[in-house]
């Protein structure tokens, strides 16, 4: 991270920390007001944050579903919350291009997509930059294949490598976070990888309603206080001011005054 935030360590016994803000940057009010409300709580309990939000959701499950307000504003939006609010930002990158102007944006980590976590060029593309990479895993990969994801990119040359559960497909339009799976992402020796937990999008019922997926936001709590209980390194949670307005992923995300 840079000198002049406050530094995050993940893993070899470091104090959990969150990843926390609003699934899409649908406009600047939004951003901000999460991005202070976040970065004011967790300061109080001293607990390390890095502020998330995606500038395009290119992955919606319909193809008139808002995406966000592009790339241009996005990163200048997140530059300030960063200047702002102190805190270090992550956001998402689809395309192996997008990888470099991101981080050149002042980005600290670079978050490839489930969908995406496979994809050799654009691992490849975000190790290149020298920032943090947050590979999420697969919904339709075990943690033993998601750890060789994690094994990938530190050949393809990024230092700072976390592997992040967001459940697994069970069945159709349901997925089962594996607490085991925390552990086996982990690995061993030098080879460790230090495990996020995605609690909010591990209750996602993906496309289960049709045009949008649903979700269980009341299970969002007792997996993040399990995945904590295993001894996992970090906790990935999307927040909104209104939850049932949200542009994306409305029955996950978690209401910013809770």
């Amino acid at each position: 991270m840079s000198a002049a935030l406050p530094e995050i360590r993940a893993g070899a016994k470091s104090p959990l920390f969150f990843i926390a803000g609003p699934c899409m940057m649908e406009s600047r009010e939004l951003v901000l007001e999460t991005a202070e409300r976040i970065a004011a709580e967790c300061s109080e309990r001293g607990a390390p944050v890095i502020f998330k939000s995606s500038f395009d959701k290119a992955n919606r499950t319909s193809g008139g579903a808002a995406r966000g307000m592009g790339m241009d504003k996005g990163l200048n939006l997140l530059a300030e919350v960063r200047k702002q609010f102190g805190v270090p930002v992550l956001t998402d990158v689809h395309l192996p291009e997008q990888a470099a102007e991101v981080a050149a944006a002042g980005v600290d980590v670079l978050q490839i997509p489930a969908f995406l976590c496979r994809q050799t060029d654009l691992i490849a593309a975000c190790a290149g930059t020298g920032r943090a990479v947050l590979i999420k895993k697969g919904q339709f990969l075990s943690p033993r294949e998601m750890l060789q994801v994690g094994v990938k990119a530190r050949e393809l040359g990024a230092e700072t490598v976390l592997l992040c559960e967001r459940g697994t497909t069970f069945g159709y339009n349901n997925l089962v976070a594996d607490m085991r799976g925390l552990m086996v992402m982990r690995g061993e020796g030098d080879g460790e990888f230090p495990v996020i937990f995605d609690a909010t999008h591990s209750t996602q019922l993906p496309g289960a309603l049709g045009e949008k997926s649903g979700g269980e936001r009341e299970m969002v709590a007792p997996l993040a206080r399990a995945a904590a209980a295993a001894g996992v390194d970090g906790i990935f949670a999307e927040t909104h001011p209104d939850p049932e307005r949200a542009l994306s992923d409305a029955a996950t995300q978690l209401p910013l005054a809770e």
